[in-house]
């Protein structure tokens, strides 16, 4: 039986300070992004809205709904709030996630965590989880979360591995494919050339190694210590790659530092820094 693929970038989650995604839409519209409405997630802490491209994977924008203080003290949801793996990450981009396949059979977890095993290691990710939320429509969306496992200095220090969210109803209820007006950017976007991110140097040979178990083949490091993996899409853009590159940090930063885009035509300005990252558009 052939194994699911574990190397098809499926999103990437910007998060903005609490009650702020309608603010933040506005924001992405400016930068020439066609932004469409989401939902508010099953567990009623977090909501969004979407950007989707042309290869199919697309950006989360997310906030909380409210902040902490707005939950009474010892009450679930309190608790649910302050223990949600985003509570503490500062704006920006902070996660992103591959396709997973959505069984509770042949689970990710599994083959991800196999490969570390038979390399010597410990497992990186914990059993799959339910997930969903409800879009504006109210049509209900199901999905699998498979979780890298936190570490034991806290969740303010996880390794930039990705999570996987593999649908349980059909992807194109989470993901719409249509109308084509929704791939229509004004910034003439296209898809994802790369999501960079850095991790402290003395962490970087092993989060190398993660990298490989999780993607399922080796990377390729650069004479500037810089180490990139080929992604899968959903949809492959025409002589279009897309790729995880991993550079080490002399400062200790720890996360996604820039996403770059392709675009079709030649745009004003090559580096933009939002409110809370940095992004980057490539003319193809």
């Amino acid at each position: 039986m052939a194994l699911p693929s574990t190397k098809c970038l499926d999103h990437i989650v910007y998060l903005t300070p609490p009650g702020s995604v309608n603010e933040t839409a506005e924001d992405f519209r400016k930068l020439g992004f066609h932004v469409l409405p989401g939902g508010q997630h099953a567990d009623v802490l977090t909501e969004n809205s979407l950007i989707i491209l042309n290869d199919s994977v697309y950006l989360e924008l997310i906030s909380f709904v409210n902040p902490v203080d707005a939950y009474p003290p010892g009450s679930p949801a309190r608790l649910a709030r302050e223990n949600h793996p985003w509570a503490i990450k500062a704006p920006g981009w902070i996660d992103y996630a591959f396709l997973g396949n959505g069984s509770e059979t042949v689970r990710i977890s599994d083959v991800i965590n196999s490969r570390a095993q038979e390399g010597g290691d410990d497992g990186l990710y914990g059993p799959e989880m339910p997930g969903g939320r409800k879009r504006p429509d109210g049509q209900d969306l199901k999905w699998l979360i498979t979780p890298p496992r936190r570490p034991a200095e806290g969740i303010e220090r996880r390794l930039p591995l990705p999570f996987f969210c593999g649908d349980v109803t059909p992807r194109d209820l989470r993901v719409p494919n249509e109308p084509p007006a929704i791939f229509e950017h004004p910034c003439t976007a296209l898809g994802i050339a790369y999501v960079r991110f850095e991790v402290p140097s003395e962490r970087w040979d092993g989060v190398s190694r993660s990298l490989d178990y999780i993607i399922g083949n080796s990377g390729v490091t650069s004479a500037d210590a810089e180490r990139e993996w080929p992604l899968d899409t959903v949809k492959t853009l025409e002589e279009q790659s897309c790729r995880l590159l991993l550079s080490a940090s002399e400062k200790d930063t720890l996360g996604i530092t820039e996403v770059a885009f392709y675009v079709k035509n030649k745009p004003s300005q090559e580096t933009i820094r939002t409110p809370y990252a940095q992004i980057r558009f490539m003319q193809v």
